[in-house]
C-alpha cells in the first residue's frame, strides 16, 4: 500500500525534536525522509491559543509540500490531539470555506494518538502558577520571557469550557467526523500505565500516565442531559446524545508513561503504530482492535490499575447561564432517603475560568456502583443570596430530603428509572462522559410578591 506522508505534533511546551525517536523508525521503516513532517509550534506565550496554534496548523500544511489538499497520516503526542481536533472541526478559515471542516477530514487519513490530552490534564491547572512559570516558562528573552502559555494551559485545565465546547464540534455532531470508512480519518489512542518516578510523583495523581489521566484520553464519550426544569409526568428529564462516531480502540501499555511513549517507545507499541498506519478499510479497522486491544483485560490486572471515570458537569439555568455554585453527590435511595456514597466527590476539581464546570475523577473500584439496588444523583444549588434561587423538580414527592438552608436548593433523580432501567450504565470505567444540567433560577419567593421586583400599592 502507498505510504502517505506523516505530520509529527507534539505537546505542550515541547519541539518537534521530541519525536526523533519516532522519525527514525518511520525511517527505518520505508518512510521516505521528505515525507515525515516534524511540526513546531509555540506553546508558552501567554497570549497564544490553541485555536492559533490550529491556525498555524493549517497555514503551515498549505505552505509545506502538504500542499491545500494531499493526504497525510498523523501522529500526535498530549496537546498535539487538540491541536488537529481543532483543526478538524474546520473553525480555522471557515468563513472562507464553509465546507471546510469536511474536506480536511477526507484528507486526513488516520490519526494516532500518543497519550493525548483528549480532555485536558490535571497538570494544567498547576502550570497556570507562577511555579509553573518557573519551570515551564519561556527561556528565550523578549515579551515571551517567563510566561507559561496561560491560554493554552486554559484549555488543558480539567473540565475546561474549551474542551466541552470541542467535543460538541467532533464527539457530539450529527454527522460523523470519526466514521468507519476512509471518507473520515481512522483514530487510535495509545496510552501508558506508568507514572513518573518518585521525584516527580509528588505533584502527579493516581489512574495517570503522570500528566494525563486513562480515563481522559479516549474519543468514545457520553453526553447527559439532566433537566431539573421539567416536571416528571410530562416528558423524560435525562437523555443520552446519540453516538455518531465510529467505536475508537484505546490501548493501554504497561511499562510506559507520558515521557517514554514519546522517546522510548517499546517494539510492542511501534508495531501498533506501524500497523496503524496500514489501515485503510472499515473492516481493518475492526481486525487492528480485535488485534491490539485482545490484551487491555490482562494489562489492566497485571498493572492492578483501578477502574477510573471521569465526569465533566456543567450546570446552566433556563437562560443558559452558568450556575458556579452547586454540589453534586451520587447515591443510593433506601427507605427513600437519599445515602451519598463517599467514594464519589473524593476528586472533584472545579475550572478556574468558570465554576460551572466540574470535572470528577471516579474510583470505580471504591464506589462500587454495580452493587447498589439504585442509583441517584442529588443537587445542591445556591444563588448566594437569599433574592434569587434554584428551583426544580425532585424525581419524586414521597422522596424525604435533609432540611436545606434558605438560599439553597437540592433535587435527587434516580437513575435507574429516569434513563431507562438498570440496563443503562452511567459508570463505565476509562472513559469521560459529559453531563449537562438544567435548573431554573427564581426571584425568591416563588409564591406572592417576589423580593427582586413588586408595584407599590
Amino acid at each position: 500500500m502507498p505510504k502517505h506522508p506523516i505530520v509529527l505534533v507534539h505537546g505542550y511546551s515541547d519541539k518537534g525534536e521530541s519525536f526523533k525517536r519516532w522519525n527514525d523508525v518511520l525511517a527505518q521503516n520505508g518512510y521516505d525522509a521528505t515525507t515525515i513532517h516534524l511540526g513546531n509550534y509555540v506553546s508558552l506565550s501567554n497570549e497564544i491559543t490553541i485555536k492559533d496554534i490550529a491556525e498555524g496548523f493549517d497555514r503551515a500544511l498549505r505552505e509545506s509540500l502538504l500542499g491545500d489538499s494531499r493526504s497525510f497520516d498523523a501522529i500526535v503526542h498530549s496537546t498535539g490531539m487538540l491541536v488537529v481536533r481543532e483543526w478538524l472541526a474546520g473553525t480555522t478559515g471557515a468563513s472562507e470555506r464553509p465546507d471546510l471542516a469536511k474536506q480536511r477530514q477526507g484528507r486526513l487519513k488516520r490519526l494516532i494518538g500518543l497519550a493525548p490530552a483528549t480532555f485536558g490534564s490535571p497538570m494544567a491547572h498547576k502550570g497556570r502558577s507562577w511555579l509553573g512559570a518557573i519551570f515551564k516558562g519561556g527561556k528565550e528573552p523578549g515579551p515571551d520571557f517567563m510566561e507559561a502559555g496561560d491560554l493554552v494551559l486554559a484549555g488543558l485545565e480539567l473540565g475546561s469550557a474549551y474542551t466541552w465546547d470541542l467535543a460538541h464540534r467532533d464527539f457530539l455532531t450529527d454527522t460523523a467526523v470519526y466514521g468507519s470508512s476512509a471518507a473520515t480519518p481512522f483514530p487510535f489512542i495509545l496510552v501508558g500505565l506508568k507514572d513518573y518516578g518518585w521525584l516527580k510523583r509528588t505533584v502527579t495523581e493516581p489512574g495517570t500516565d503522570g500528566t494525563v489521566r486513562w480515563s481522559g484520553v479516549g474519543f468514545n464519550s457520553r453526553k447527559v442531559r439532566i433537566d431539573l426544569t421539567v416536571e416528571p409526568t410530562r416528558r423524560k428529564r435525562i437523555s443520552i446524545e446519540p453516538w455518531k462516531n465510529v467505536i475508537v480502540p484505546q490501548v493501554f501499555l504497561p511499562d510506559l508513561n507520558h515521557g517514554t511513549i514519546l522517546q522510548k517507545p517499546s517494539n510492542t507499541l511501534i508495531d501498533m503504530v506501524l500497523d496503524a498506519l496500514q489501515v485503510s478499510s472499515s473492516t481493518g479497522y475492526e481486525n487492528w482492535a480485535k488485534k491490539h486491544c485482545a490484551a487491555n483485560g490482562a494489562t489492566l490486572k497485571a498493572a492492578r490499575a483501578k477502574r477510573w471515570q471521569q465526569l465533566v458537569v456543567h450546570a446552566t439555568d433556563e437562560r443558559s447561564d452558568g450556575i458556579a455554585d452547586y454540589f453534586i453527590e451520587v447515591g443510593t435511595v433506601v427507605n427513600q432517603r437519599f445515602r451519598p456514597l463517599k467514594a464519589f466527590d473524593l476528586s472533584v476539581h472545579a475550572y478556574s475560568g468558570d465554576q460551572s464546570y466540574r470535572c470528577f475523577h471516579v474510583d470505580l473500584d471504591k464506589l462500587e456502583p454495580e452493587k447498589q439496588d439504585t442509583l441517584a444523583l442529588r443537587v445542591i444549588a445556591s444563588s448566594g443570596t437569599e433574592l434569587v434561587g434554584y428551583h426544580g423538580f425532585n424525581s419524586s414527592d414521597d422522596l424525604t430530603l435533609p432540611a436545606r438552608d434558605k438560599n439553597k436548593w437540592d433535587a435527587v433523580i434516580q437513575f435507574d428509572s429516569a434513563i431507562g432501567g438498570k440496563d443503562v450504565k452511567f459508570f463505565f470505567p476509562y472513559t469521560t462522559t459529559l453531563v449537562e444540567l438544567r435548573m431554573n433560577r427564581e426571584p425568591m419567593p416563588l409564591s406572592g410578591v417576589n423580593s427582586v421586583f413588586w408595584f407599590k400599592e
